[in-house]
């Protein structure tokens, strides 16, 4: 008995198609709502940078961006959902480094992707970090902190808010090339860190700048330097620790990147960076981050080479400081 025609012709038509119709899929590209996910609630810096990114995307591109906040883990929940998701471009991920290659070095038992586990889409922007003091130590300075600190070692602490974030890579990388001798305290969240400082139960604290700018400008803590290399833009009067010559090295901030699932298809790739160099370009959103302590990216980061170069340093510190939860 023959098969009817269709039947027949079937298989054919399926191997003919299934090429075609993903190129022509991926010319069309995006038609369709994006999903971004964020591995935090909303309301901190990593949400902030998200939805600003998000907000962008849906002008550029023309079609409906949702953001889902799909916390826990620090941002792990997240980052693992995006690197699992399907290669189509329309489920993103705006992370910082704290779960795109921080957590992998803290929690390799539990923690199962790597930052290689993403196509990166590009830098969006960077906030340093501020090492301050409560007013209780009489500390004014870098210089005066690592006086003080080497004169007594083991009799100080420094407060960040939690194991293995970058707020205590700052911390242990201060102690590494000061040569000091101080203990870390974890706190959840920065909320029980700012109620101890100011009154006087912790003697030095790891903020992000965004968060600790108003407790300095209140004269509520003191500003001891910016953890990156250069003065930000956003408190261009608070030194940076690399100007204290026993700190030269200090360069580590909180930055924040678009990262999309692995083996995402060339041309889909290119409109995504395309399309974020144009935002980081545009006034409103620059404005947006800027206003929030942040530094807009330069453009086309070399993304492979940033994120192997952060990881190295952050296995470098964790290491030294031997962090592990």
């Amino acid at each position: 008995m023959k098969k009817p025609l269709a039947l027949a012709i079937a298989p054919f038509l399926l191997l003919s198609m299934g090429p075609g119709s993903a190129a022509a899929q991926e010319a069309a590209y995006p038609n369709k709502p994006i999903t971004v996910l964020i591995g935090y609630p909303p309301g901190g810096s990593t949400d902030l940078t998200g939805r600003a990114v998000a907000d962008q995307l849906a002008k550029k591109l023309g079609v409906p961006v949702v953001v889902e906040n799909a916390s826990g883990a620090g941002g792990a929940i997240a980052a693992m959902k995006a690197s699992r998701a399907a290669p189509d471009g329309y489920t993103l991920f705006v992370g910082a480094n704290n779960e795109i290659a921080i957590n992998r070095l803290i929690t390799p038992a539990t923690v199962k992707y790597s930052y290689k586990d993403f196509t990166p889409i590009g830098l969006v922007a960077s906030q340093p970090m501020v090492l301050v003091a409560s007013p209780s130590t009489g500390v004014k300075d870098a210089s005066q902190f690592l006086s003080a600190v080497k004169a007594s070692p083991g009799r100080f602490s420094y407060g960040s808010s939690g194991i293995g974030t970058a707020l205590h890579l700052a911390g242990e990388m201060v102690k590494e090339q000061g040569g000091l001798f101080m203990t870390h305290i974890p706190y959840r969240g920065v909320g029980p860190l700012t109620t101890d400082l100011l009154g006087g139960r912790m003697d030095y604290g790891v903020f992000v700048l965004s968060s600790g700018l108003p407790l300095i400008r209140a004269g509520k803590v003191v500003a001891l330097g910016v953890t990156e290399k250069k003065r930000s833009p956003a408190a261009p009067d608070i030194p940076a620790l690399a100007e204290s010559p026993k700190l030269k090295d200090m360069d580590i901030g909180v930055w924040f990147a678009l990262m999309a699932p692995p083996q995402l298809p060339a041309p889909v790739q290119a409109r995504l960076r395309a399309t974020l160099n144009e935002i980081l370009q545009t006034p409103e959103f620059r404005k947006t981050l800027e206003d929030a302590g942040s530094t807009i990216a330069p453009l086309n980061v070399d993304m492979p080479r940033f994120l192997a170069d952060e990881t190295a340093k952050y296995q470098k510190v964790v290491d030294f400081a031997k962090i592990t939860e």
